[in-house]
């Protein structure tokens, strides 16, 4: 069996085929298996996982599918978005109690559009964490890991039956590789501008932090092979990108009280939104740039993220005493002072925010401040292969192919058509949920 992509969909699939005696080769076209999952913060939706249930939350899989279509406002399968719901705790207590990564339950923040706290993560709150321990537990499977392999053709018969792929090495040598299934696992297409600009020309304006194998592949082939595709015009971005260190800044600084403001000093929207819908209101801002201001408090609480210290180490994260010094840092100009006094307001009570955020839910702003600059960013595309409950990517006739599977960004997401539609944890959802479901299905066909 092969798994074209090593990042968290792809080891999740090569984990689940690969504990039931299947051999494994996962081709990866970076030096490490990373994958879109490294960039971010690496945090799994899950719903009545036991962790919950340890902290007293009240979660089920109905509640998480429910939240899930409220926020694409039913624009995708519900029977999917159900299924991979269903799915979501046994998955992550698979991870745990079988392979030992080690996530656990965030009860700290509770992200907008979840009606309960349900993100589980690493230690570190890092997405390159995850994935060491997933490649790790698949060394420990037998995975065979075959780094610096770029896939450049599938062999299928006159049925669809995927036979094999052809993979170039780092001397530019091609190898063919026959295969019993083949299980997709290489993302979308962020990292192509020219689809990008074809697909989702509203987001070309802004920065691109999308993982270099982000090409697009698994929809090109998908397309040869007469494969069922959807909402690629769908995409996950960030509204806190910080182009000065090159990484999004974890969306928490906003979730325990930061706000943002434009460079007038004055905020501009509700900055609690989705993080994916925050990019768009940050690229209208003048020179499609913010800034996120916050205070020691939050800044502290954020040390636990191995992104943020990251950006804290790169000079990134700014510190002023005061507000004459936070104007001095960042250049902004007298308005700010009125700004955090009015958020103060919200903050008590005082006053209903115009703009509709929740500020009693959090502490007040006080000094010393921390500020960061930051943009609008695509992260990931969510739209490509249709596939079925078992992550078989299904035909345009409506059939599926006998032995192709695919997941995470090489399968169509569960966001509807846009970016409104993306739920916070969406994409680690199924890619998780579905690599392991491919998986298991690949070795019981293999086997």
């Amino acid at each position: 069996m092969a798994v074209v992509g090593g990042g968290a969909c792809g080891m999740c699939a090569a984990l689940a085929a690969g504990e039931q005696g299947v051999a494994v080769t996962v081709l990866e076209r970076e030096d490490a298996p990373m994958g879109t999952t490294a960039m971010s913060v690496g945090f799994i939706p899950a719903s009545g996982t036991r962790w919950q249930k340890q902290e007293g939350v009240a979660d089920t899989a109905e509640l998480l599918a429910a939240d899930i279509l409220a926020k694409n406002k039913g624009e995708t399968d519900p029977e999917m978005v159900r299924h991979l719901a269903h799915h979501s705790a046994p998955t992550l207590e698979w991870l745990v109690d079988k392979h030992a990564i080690p996530l656990s339950f965030m009860i700290r923040d509770h992200y907008p559009g979840h009606a309960v706290p349900r993100m589980h993560g690493t230690p570190n709150r890092s997405g390159a964490e995850l994935m060491r321990a997933l490649a790790a537990a698949a060394v420990r499977v037998g995975v065979r890991l075959v780094t610096r392999a770029k896939v450049t053709h599938l062999f299928a018969d006159a049925t669809g039956r995927i036979l094999g792929v052809r993979y170039t090495g780092t001397n530019g040598a091609a190898t063919d590789l026959a295969c019993d299934a083949l299980i997709l696992a290489c993302s979308g297409f962020a990292a192509n501008r020219t689809l990008v600009a074809e697909q989702i020309p509203e987001i070309l304006p802004a920065s691109v932090f999308a993982h270099a194998g982000s090409q697009g592949d698994a929809m090109t082939w998908g397309r040869q092979l007469h494969a069922q595709l959807a909402d690629l015009q769908a995409y996950q971005s960030h509204g806190g990108f910080s182009p000065e260190g090159l990484s999004p800044v974890p969306w928490a600084h906003i979730l325990r009280g930061g706000i943002q403001v434009n460079t007038t000093g004055k905020r501009f929207s509700d900055e609690s939104r989705n993080y994916a819908e925050r990019a768009l209101d940050v690229l209208a801002q003048p020179d499609h740039f913010v800034w996120s201001i916050f205070d020691e408090r939050i800044h502290v609480s954020m040390l636990e993220f191995e992104p943020y210290r990251a950006l804290l180490d790169k000079g990134c994260i700014l510190a002023a005493r005061d507000v004459s010094e936070l104007r001095a840092v960042t250049g902004l100009p007298a308005a700010i002072e009125d700004t955090l006094k009015e958020v103060a307001q919200y903050a008590s009570g005082q006053r209903a925010d115009p703009l509709k955020r929740d500020f009693t839910k959090t502490p007040s702003l006080q000094a010393p401040y921390r500020a960061v600059k930051v943009t609008g960013a695509l992260y990931h595309t969510q739209g490509g292969l249709l596939v079925d409950g078992q992550a078989r990517v299904m035909k345009t006739n409506g059939q599926v192919f006998p032995n192709l599977f695919a997941g995470g960004g090489a399968a169509r997401g569960i966001s509807g058509p846009g970016c409104s539609g993306y739920l916070a944890g969406n994409g680690l959802l199924t890619a998780t949920v579905l690599g392991r479901l491919a998986g298991q299905a690949a070795a019981k066909l293999v086997k």
